[in-house]
């Protein structure tokens, strides 16, 4: 049995529950997966006795209870080390640090107008104005990021433990597979998003 427990709710609808499992998986730590539906009565009740104010992700581990996608980030870097889950460079690690409050606090329209659905598929949407604004800015932090680290992470490589497991998460994605033919993760990314102004990077032929 794993010494962690990590309950989210659905990875498909919440990009919350995502990153925090992401966050686990590329950490290489061993944990057991909770999945609750906040909107039943039971699992609010549930996840309260986990965190006062009804939010998930939450880590438990070794005593320690941990909520919030960005402090079971620090947790994690800090327990797996070898993981690299930031930069060991202390100047790319603020800067990395910056980016992740800002995407974490910022993007409310984009956030409230095109809500998290990865299965979901609709062409010809029409994007508000405001979201655009913020769609912008994501692939100017992503854009600038490789261009500064080469890729195939915003932050260059990693060295961590679960780095034999990336082209498996990639490759079950659908679109992110271009990384395994090619592309990076973050310019595989770029060719789908709809960015005013940026020409999308060269992709090989998909058949």
């Amino acid at each position: 049995m794993a010494k962690a427990t990590l309950t989210i709710s659905s990875k498909n609808y919440s990009s919350w529950a995502l990153r925090g499992w992401l966050l686990t998986k590329f950490s290489g730590l061993e944990v057991d997966e909770s999945v609750t539906a906040p909107d039943d009565a039971s699992a609010r009740a549930e996840i309260l006795l986990l965190s006062s104010s009804i939010l998930v992700p939450c880590l438990r581990h070794e005593g320690a209870t941990v909520w919030d996608t960005l402090a079971i980030a620090e947790y994690l870097n800090e327990v797996t080390p070898d993981a690299a889950l930031l930069p060991k460079d202390r100047i790319l690690r603020a800067h990395c640090r910056s980016i992740c409050g800002e995407i974490h606090s910022g993007f409310t329209t984009l956030r409230a107008s095109l809500p998290v659905n990865l299965k979901g598929h609709f062409p010809g949407f029409k994007i508000w104005s405001r979201a655009q604004a913020d769609i912008d800015r994501v692939c100017t932090i992503w854009r600038d990021c490789l261009a500064k680290s080469g890729g195939p992470f915003l932050f260059g490589g990693r060295a961590g433990r679960y780095r034999g497991t990336r082209g498996r998460i990639l490759g079950s994605a659908g679109a992110p597979a271009a990384c395994l033919k090619g592309l990076s993760l973050g310019q595989a990314l770029l060719n789908l998003v709809p960015c005013r102004g940026v020409a999308p990077s060269a992709a090989p032929n998909r058949r």
